[in-house]
């Protein structure tokens, strides 16, 4: 049983998914660095200075004014971008990808 492990972890596809995995990874975190520390504050600046991830709706605060729930749907519209930037690229490379082996298909 340990051997069928073993040939089935170094398989080719175990392990091109695996670095996919991890590339995607970092990947992930370099665009949402982009978009939460270039994009979103150039946004901003162009709405008069509006930091999105501050952006909520109170439901509740106590005596004193401090939020003990809320809709942060500033946060949501940063993980909207992230995800639409990532699809974006994501649909870039396949294209890319789709387009170079087809031109191998007609050499």
């Amino acid at each position: 049983m340990m051997k069928e492990f073993k040939e089935f972890a170094v398989k080719g596809n175990v392990v091109d998914l695996a670095v996919g995995v991890i590339i995607g990874a970092a990947f992930g975190k370099i665009v949402s660095s982009l978009v939460e520390d270039v994009i979103m504050p150039l946004v901003g600046i162009l709405l008069g200075g509006a930091d999105f991830r501050s952006l909520q709706l109170v439901l509740k605060t106590d005596a004193d004014g401090k939020v003990l729930s809320a809709i942060r749907y500033g946060v949501f519209i940063n993980h909207v971008l992230d995800f639409l930037i990532v699809a974006f690229t994501i649909f870039l490379v396949i294209k890319g990808f789709n387009k170079l082996r087809n031109s191998k298909k007609e050499e």
